[in-house]
């Protein structure tokens, strides 16, 4: 069996009889995994091997982890700063914000690979533009150059940990004020002074970036409707002009900025015909189960063949995750992070160099 189109969430801490019924249906391809999954490593190593065995190949499982505000797993994880951080160190010491990022990327990628999760839905890659609450200091950097090599660095430390990075939301979420959780954020910039956004995709497609994330905002001068549900970003953008070969996933479909374009099924038709590989539809079981049965689709391989190559490399287990946290590498590394999320924020006056 091949992995299917749809992520999807589960209840608990281990897998009910209904979660295992949905994992079965040749649609679905993926869990995506919130903190009411999580209590310890050895339950989380527990649950995800009750996951992975339901198929084969394999599910892949995701969480989003970026830190800051936006960690579902804490209590036997480093706590992780916001990815702001990164960039006021950058504009202190390039080459210490560039290793930073990395050492970020890496304790990311170890962490959850130790444990079994194939992908953190990380790094961001929106602008700080300093209007957008949903993301503020999520976003690594203001200046596109500087978020291409932090969010590269993130991307470099992940993948030396076994881990694929996603970078999101394409084409960006930063210079809207509406959360597209609640609401529809419409860009209303013409596409040719949307280029700033572009730039660090270009560099991390560049550098072999493995999957993006698409924004539920609408570019109105671009298309009507938000880009996740886009032929014109997904295939026109993405896959056209920045000769993208990687997996696209959409953000979650039952968020405001994607219902207000029908029902569901209607929206997943949309997000696939844009040429989406892996839809999210999280929180929203009656929506799942109407998906499943009311959509027929084949995989298409080269979706499926995207997909594989996401699932996460090296050994996994409670024990595996025990071994880490006592490393060298990880004491130094987690010891590191620990002291950028509790620094300061450095108070620059004016007139300062």
């Amino acid at each position: 069996m091949t992995l299917g189109c749809l992520m999807v969430d589960v209840a608990g801490r281990s897998l009910l009889p209904e979660d295992r019924a949905v994992l079965e249906h040749p649609l679905i391809g993926g869990v995506i995994l919130f903190t009411r999954n999580y209590d310890s490593p050895e339950q989380l190593a527990a649950l995800v091997a009750e996951i992975r065995a339901v198929r084969s190949p394999p599910l892949l499982v995701a969480v989003d982890h970026e830190g800051g505000r936006v960690q579902r797993f804490r209590p036997g994880f480093t706590l992780l700063p916001p990815m702001r951080r990164f960039g006021r160190e950058y504009d202190m010491d390039r080459s210490q914000g560039r290793a930073l990022a990395r050492d970020a990327g890496w304790l990311i990628g170890a962490e959850l690979r130790a444990l079994g999760i194939d992908l953190a839905f990380a790094p961001v890659v929106d602008l700080e533009y300093g209007v957008s609450e949903v993301i503020g200091d999520r976003a690594l950097h203001a200046d596109p150059a500087a978020v291409a090599e932090l969010a590269g660095a993130v991307m470099a430390g992940m993948r030396e940990a076994g881990m694929s990075a996603t970078a999101k939301h394409f084409p960006g979420h930063g210079a809207v004020v509406l959360d597209s959780h609640i609401a529809l954020p419409v860009d209303r910039r013409d596409y040719v002074d949307l280029e700033a956004e572009l730039t660090p995709y270009r560099r991390l497609i560049a550098n072999g970036l493995p999957s993006v994330m698409m924004a539920h905002v609408v570019f109105q001068a671009v298309d009507p409707m938000p880009a996740s549900l886009s032929r014109r970003w997904v295939g026109d953008v993405l896959r056209g002009e920045l000769g993208f070969q990687g997996a696209v996933f959409t953000d979650d479909l039952s968020m405001a900025g994607a219902a207000a374009f029908g029902g569901v099924i209607a929206r997943v038709r949309l997000a696939l015909a844009a040429g989406c590989d892996m839809l999210l539809l999280c929180n929203a079981r009656a929506a799942v189960h109407e998906v499943l049965d009311g959509l027929q689709r084949t995989p298409e391989p080269v979706s499926s063949l995207r997909l594989a190559r996401l699932h996460g490399h090296g050994a996994t287990g409670a024990g595996v995750h025990r071994e880490l946290r006592a490393s060298p590498r990880w004491l130094r590394t987690s010891a590191a992070l620990e002291r950028a999320r509790d620094a300061r924020p450095v108070l620059r006056l004016e007139g300062d160099a």
